[in-house]
Protein backbone atom coordinates (compact mmCIF):
# COMPACT_ATOMS: atom_id res chain seq x y z
CA UNK A 1 0.00 0.00 0.00
CA UNK A 2 1.11 3.79 -0.93
CA UNK A 3 2.12 6.21 1.93
CA UNK A 4 1.11 9.80 1.78
CA UNK A 5 4.62 11.82 1.77
CA UNK A 6 5.11 15.02 2.31
CA UNK A 7 7.09 16.60 -0.72
CA UNK A 8 7.37 20.39 0.15
CA UNK A 9 5.48 23.11 2.50
CA UNK A 10 4.54 26.68 1.88
CA UNK A 11 2.68 29.80 3.72
CA UNK A 12 2.37 33.32 2.81
CA UNK A 13 1.06 35.88 5.37
CA UNK A 14 -0.40 39.38 4.33
CA UNK A 15 2.17 42.18 4.68
CA UNK A 16 0.61 44.09 6.70
CA UNK A 17 1.56 42.81 10.19
CA UNK A 18 -0.91 44.65 13.37
CA UNK A 19 0.46 44.42 17.11
CA UNK A 20 -0.79 44.57 20.34
CA UNK A 21 0.14 47.85 20.79
CA UNK A 22 -1.65 49.31 17.99
CA UNK A 23 -4.92 47.37 18.01
CA UNK A 24 -5.19 48.88 21.65
CA UNK A 25 -5.25 52.07 19.69
CA UNK A 26 -8.31 50.57 18.56
CA UNK A 27 -10.02 48.66 21.25
CA UNK A 28 -9.92 48.49 24.88
CA UNK A 29 -7.18 46.60 25.34
CA UNK A 30 -3.68 46.39 26.05
CA UNK A 31 -0.66 44.64 24.95
CA UNK A 32 0.16 42.63 28.86
CA UNK A 33 -3.58 41.80 28.83
CA UNK A 34 -3.44 39.85 25.32
CA UNK A 35 -0.03 37.99 26.02
CA UNK A 36 -1.01 36.97 29.63
CA UNK A 37 -4.35 35.43 28.35
CA UNK A 38 -3.21 34.08 25.11
CA UNK A 39 0.22 34.43 23.83
CA UNK A 40 -0.19 36.31 20.86
CA UNK A 41 1.98 39.62 20.41
CA UNK A 42 0.81 40.42 16.47
CA UNK A 43 -1.31 39.17 13.54
CA UNK A 44 -1.15 39.71 10.10
CA UNK A 45 -4.26 40.93 7.94
CA UNK A 46 -4.84 41.17 4.46
CA UNK A 47 -5.28 44.17 2.51
CA UNK A 48 -8.54 44.87 1.22
CA UNK A 49 -8.12 43.19 -2.27
CA UNK A 50 -6.65 40.60 -0.93
CA UNK A 51 -8.81 37.16 -0.78
CA UNK A 52 -8.70 33.71 0.90
CA UNK A 53 -7.80 32.30 -2.64
CA UNK A 54 -4.78 35.07 -3.23
CA UNK A 55 -3.36 33.75 0.41
CA UNK A 56 -3.66 30.40 -0.97
CA UNK A 57 -2.28 30.91 -4.64
CA UNK A 58 1.07 32.49 -2.63
CA UNK A 59 1.20 29.37 -0.38
CA UNK A 60 0.54 26.76 -2.54
CA UNK A 61 3.21 28.54 -5.49
CA UNK A 62 5.81 28.28 -2.53
CA UNK A 63 5.00 24.48 -1.75
CA UNK A 64 5.32 23.31 -4.91
CA UNK A 65 8.50 24.85 -5.84
CA UNK A 66 9.51 23.48 -2.68
CA UNK A 67 8.59 20.31 -3.42
CA UNK A 68 9.66 20.72 -7.17
CA UNK A 69 6.37 19.91 -8.23
CA UNK A 70 5.15 21.49 -11.79
CA UNK A 71 1.04 22.75 -10.86
CA UNK A 72 0.36 20.55 -13.46
CA UNK A 73 1.49 17.20 -11.91
CA UNK A 74 -1.29 17.90 -9.41
CA UNK A 75 -4.38 15.20 -9.35
CA UNK A 76 -5.88 16.78 -6.19
CA UNK A 77 -6.57 20.12 -4.73
CA UNK A 78 -8.28 20.75 -1.10
CA UNK A 79 -8.35 23.63 0.80
CA UNK A 80 -9.42 23.96 4.14
CA UNK A 81 -11.41 27.34 4.68
CA UNK A 82 -13.98 28.87 6.62
CA UNK A 83 -14.00 32.08 4.49
CA UNK A 84 -14.17 30.97 1.41
CA UNK A 85 -13.78 33.94 -1.80
CA UNK A 86 -17.84 33.30 -2.08
CA UNK A 87 -20.81 31.53 -1.43
CA UNK A 88 -19.74 29.15 -4.11
CA UNK A 89 -18.25 27.80 -6.38
CA UNK A 90 -15.57 26.57 -4.09
CA UNK A 91 -12.51 28.49 -3.30
CA UNK A 92 -10.17 25.61 -4.09
CA UNK A 93 -11.28 25.59 -7.86
CA UNK A 94 -10.11 29.12 -7.60
CA UNK A 95 -6.93 28.28 -6.60
CA UNK A 96 -7.23 25.31 -9.51
CA UNK A 97 -7.59 28.47 -12.13
CA UNK A 98 -5.00 30.54 -10.27
CA UNK A 99 -2.62 27.79 -10.92
CA UNK A 100 -3.26 27.69 -14.37
CA UNK A 101 -4.55 24.06 -14.29
CA UNK A 102 -7.79 22.16 -15.20
CA UNK A 103 -9.69 18.45 -14.85
CA UNK A 104 -8.46 17.50 -11.59
CA UNK A 105 -10.77 16.90 -8.64
CA UNK A 106 -10.42 20.47 -6.69
CA UNK A 107 -12.63 20.98 -3.08
CA UNK A 108 -12.90 22.58 -0.03
CA UNK A 109 -13.17 21.33 3.70
CA UNK A 110 -15.11 22.89 6.36
CA UNK A 111 -14.28 22.27 9.55
CA UNK A 112 -12.84 25.58 10.85
CA UNK A 113 -10.02 25.34 12.89
CA UNK A 114 -9.53 21.88 12.49
CA UNK A 115 -9.84 21.98 8.89
CA UNK A 116 -6.21 21.39 7.87
CA UNK A 117 -6.18 18.22 9.75
CA UNK A 118 -10.00 16.83 7.95
CA UNK A 119 -8.04 17.94 4.20
CA UNK A 120 -4.75 15.88 5.19
CA UNK A 121 -6.62 13.28 6.67
CA UNK A 122 -9.07 13.18 3.44
CA UNK A 123 -5.96 13.66 0.34
CA UNK A 124 -4.25 10.64 2.79
CA UNK A 125 -7.32 8.72 1.84
CA UNK A 126 -7.21 9.52 -1.55
CA UNK A 127 -3.37 8.75 -2.18
CA UNK A 128 -3.65 5.32 0.01
CA UNK A 129 -6.80 4.53 -2.71
CA UNK A 130 -4.58 5.45 -5.40
CA UNK A 131 -7.13 7.64 -6.92
CA UNK A 132 -4.23 10.40 -6.42
CA UNK A 133 -0.33 10.58 -6.72
CA UNK A 134 0.03 14.10 -5.71
CA UNK A 135 -1.88 16.32 -3.79
CA UNK A 136 -2.02 19.73 -2.99
CA UNK A 137 -3.27 20.44 0.66
CA UNK A 138 -3.80 24.14 1.70
CA UNK A 139 -5.44 26.01 5.27
CA UNK A 140 -6.36 29.77 4.53
CA UNK A 141 -8.40 31.53 5.88
CA UNK A 142 -9.17 35.46 6.12
CA UNK A 143 -10.98 35.78 9.65
CA UNK A 144 -10.00 39.63 9.96
CA UNK A 145 -13.34 39.56 7.77
CA UNK A 146 -15.82 37.95 10.04
CA UNK A 147 -14.13 40.27 13.28
CA UNK A 148 -16.14 42.54 15.26
CA UNK A 149 -13.41 44.56 15.83
CA UNK A 150 -14.91 46.91 18.90
CA UNK A 151 -15.53 42.97 20.45
CA UNK A 152 -11.97 42.57 22.64
CA UNK A 153 -12.52 39.20 23.41
CA UNK A 154 -12.42 38.13 20.23
CA UNK A 155 -10.94 40.81 17.99
CA UNK A 156 -7.50 40.62 19.20
CA UNK A 157 -7.40 36.77 18.69
CA UNK A 158 -7.47 36.37 15.20
CA UNK A 159 -5.24 36.83 12.19
CA UNK A 160 -4.75 35.43 8.23
CA UNK A 161 -2.22 33.53 6.53
CA UNK A 162 -2.22 30.10 4.28
CA UNK A 163 -0.13 27.20 4.40
CA UNK A 164 -0.01 24.81 2.36
CA UNK A 165 1.73 20.85 1.79
CA UNK A 166 2.12 18.93 -1.45
CA UNK A 167 1.78 15.10 -0.65
CA UNK A 168 2.93 12.53 -2.89
CA UNK A 169 2.40 8.75 -3.15
CA UNK A 170 5.47 7.19 -1.43
CA UNK A 171 6.92 3.54 -0.37
CA UNK A 172 7.90 5.31 2.61
CA UNK A 173 6.13 6.51 5.57
CA UNK A 174 4.52 9.41 5.88
CA UNK A 175 1.31 9.93 6.87
CA UNK A 176 0.93 7.27 9.81
CA UNK A 177 -2.56 6.93 11.59
CA UNK A 178 -5.06 9.96 11.64
CA UNK A 179 -8.37 10.30 14.34
CA UNK A 180 -11.22 12.68 13.77
CA UNK A 181 -13.89 13.71 15.74
CA UNK A 182 -17.23 16.32 15.61
CA UNK A 183 -19.80 16.93 18.13
CA UNK A 184 -22.36 19.38 16.97
CA UNK A 185 -23.98 19.59 20.63
CA UNK A 186 -21.15 21.90 21.10
CA UNK A 187 -21.71 24.75 18.03
CA UNK A 188 -23.41 27.09 20.44
CA UNK A 189 -19.63 27.76 21.86
CA UNK A 190 -18.02 29.02 18.65
CA UNK A 191 -19.78 30.22 15.29
CA UNK A 192 -20.73 32.71 12.52
CA UNK A 193 -24.35 32.53 11.94
CA UNK A 194 -24.82 34.62 8.95
CA UNK A 195 -26.47 33.13 6.20
CA UNK A 196 -27.57 34.90 3.08
CA UNK A 197 -31.24 34.90 1.77
CA UNK A 198 -33.69 36.50 -0.29
CA UNK A 199 -31.13 39.05 -1.34
CA UNK A 200 -29.52 40.08 2.32
CA UNK A 201 -27.35 38.61 5.53
CA UNK A 202 -29.52 37.17 8.00
CA UNK A 203 -28.49 36.96 11.01
CA UNK A 204 -24.94 38.39 12.97
CA UNK A 205 -21.85 37.91 10.21
CA UNK A 206 -19.46 38.47 13.21
CA UNK A 207 -17.80 35.66 15.12
CA UNK A 208 -19.51 34.59 18.11
CA UNK A 209 -17.23 32.51 20.72
CA UNK A 210 -18.19 31.55 24.58
CA UNK A 211 -13.85 32.06 25.63
CA UNK A 212 -14.06 29.62 29.06
CA UNK A 213 -15.84 26.97 27.13
CA UNK A 214 -14.02 26.76 24.37
CA UNK A 215 -11.31 27.11 26.18
CA UNK A 216 -12.25 23.41 28.55
CA UNK A 217 -13.33 21.83 25.43
CA UNK A 218 -10.35 22.12 23.47
CA UNK A 219 -7.80 21.37 26.49
CA UNK A 220 -9.65 17.76 27.06
CA UNK A 221 -10.39 17.16 23.84
CA UNK A 222 -7.08 17.72 21.98
CA UNK A 223 -5.57 15.91 24.76
CA UNK A 224 -7.63 12.65 24.41
CA UNK A 225 -7.10 12.85 20.29
CA UNK A 226 -3.01 12.90 20.49
CA UNK A 227 -3.70 9.57 22.64
CA UNK A 228 -5.87 7.89 21.12
CA UNK A 229 -3.97 8.36 17.29
CA UNK A 230 -0.76 6.99 19.83
CA UNK A 231 -2.31 4.46 21.11
CA UNK A 232 -3.97 3.02 17.62
CA UNK A 233 -0.37 3.46 15.88
CA UNK A 234 1.31 1.60 18.47
CA UNK A 235 3.28 4.48 19.35
CA UNK A 236 4.43 6.36 22.84
CA UNK A 237 4.47 10.04 23.75
CA UNK A 238 8.63 9.66 23.87
CA UNK A 239 8.74 9.00 19.41
CA UNK A 240 7.52 12.57 19.04
CA UNK A 241 9.72 14.65 18.07
CA UNK A 242 7.75 17.93 17.31
CA UNK A 243 3.98 19.25 18.48
CA UNK A 244 2.79 20.91 15.95
CA UNK A 245 -0.77 22.62 17.36
CA UNK A 246 -3.68 24.56 15.90
CA UNK A 247 -2.33 28.08 17.14
CA UNK A 248 -4.98 29.17 19.18
CA UNK A 249 -4.14 29.98 22.46
CA UNK A 250 -0.54 29.26 24.46
CA UNK A 251 -2.40 27.69 27.47
CA UNK A 252 -4.03 25.43 24.94
CA UNK A 253 -0.73 24.21 23.67
CA UNK A 254 1.09 24.14 26.85
CA UNK A 255 -1.66 21.85 28.89
CA UNK A 256 -1.61 19.47 25.88
CA UNK A 257 2.35 19.63 25.77
CA UNK A 258 2.20 18.85 29.28
CA UNK A 259 -0.66 15.77 28.84
CA UNK A 260 2.06 14.26 26.86
CA UNK A 261 4.90 14.68 28.45
CA UNK A 262 6.57 17.25 26.07
CA UNK A 263 9.31 20.23 26.60
CA UNK A 264 8.34 23.47 25.44
CA UNK A 265 11.54 22.61 23.23
CA UNK A 266 9.10 20.22 21.34
CA UNK A 267 6.64 22.69 20.58
CA UNK A 268 6.62 24.41 17.16
CA UNK A 269 4.83 27.76 18.56
CA UNK A 270 4.30 30.20 15.87
CA UNK A 271 0.85 31.89 17.87
CA UNK A 272 2.54 35.05 19.24
CA UNK A 273 3.83 35.88 15.47
CA UNK A 274 0.69 34.98 14.18
CA UNK A 275 -2.24 34.74 16.49
CA UNK A 276 -5.19 32.59 15.33
CA UNK A 277 -5.25 31.97 11.60
CA UNK A 278 -8.02 29.08 11.73
CA UNK A 279 -6.88 26.16 8.83
CA UNK A 280 -3.71 27.99 8.33
CA UNK A 281 -2.39 27.61 11.23
CA UNK A 282 -1.10 24.08 11.49
CA UNK A 283 0.59 24.58 8.38
CA UNK A 284 1.82 27.73 8.64
CA UNK A 285 3.84 26.87 12.05
CA UNK A 286 4.79 23.33 10.18
CA UNK A 287 6.29 25.00 7.26
CA UNK A 288 7.49 27.15 9.86
CA UNK A 289 9.95 24.89 11.62
CA UNK A 290 10.38 23.04 8.19
CA UNK A 291 12.23 26.17 6.78
CA UNK A 292 14.02 27.11 9.91
CA UNK A 293 15.79 24.08 10.03
CA UNK A 294 13.95 22.53 13.32
CA UNK A 295 12.08 19.90 11.83
CA UNK A 296 14.23 17.46 9.89
CA UNK A 297 13.48 14.31 7.67
CA UNK A 298 12.96 11.19 9.34
CA UNK A 299 11.18 13.16 12.63
CA UNK A 300 7.71 12.54 13.95
CA UNK A 301 5.40 15.05 14.43
CA UNK A 302 2.12 15.25 15.87
CA UNK A 303 -0.24 17.78 14.26
CA UNK A 304 -3.83 18.32 15.92
CA UNK A 305 -6.53 21.26 15.60
CA UNK A 306 -9.57 21.73 17.58
CA UNK A 307 -12.30 24.22 15.63
CA UNK A 308 -16.76 25.20 15.70
CA UNK A 309 -18.35 22.22 15.16
CA UNK A 310 -17.16 21.25 17.10
CA UNK A 311 -14.62 19.46 15.36
CA UNK A 312 -11.27 18.43 16.06
CA UNK A 313 -8.56 15.62 14.99
CA UNK A 314 -4.73 14.83 15.38
CA UNK A 315 -2.44 12.78 12.75
CA UNK A 316 0.58 11.34 13.51
CA UNK A 317 3.44 12.00 10.23
CA UNK A 318 6.69 10.75 10.02
CA UNK A 319 8.22 13.92 7.94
Amino acid sequence: MKHAKILGTGSYLPAQRVTNEELARRVDTSDEWITTRTGIKARHIAAEHEKTSDLAHAAALRALDDAGIAAGEIDLIIVATATPDMQFPATATIVQQKLGVSGCPAFDVQAVCAGFVYAMATANAYIKSGMAKKALVIGADTFSRIMDWSDRRTCVLFGDGAGAVVLGASDEAGIIHSKLHADGNYLSLLNTPAQIADGAICGTPFLQMDGQGVFKFAVKQLAAVADEVLQEAGYTAEQIDWLVPHQANKRIIDATAKHLGLPEEKIILTVQEHANTSAASIPLALDAGIKDGRIRRGQHLMMEGIGGGFAWGAMLVRY
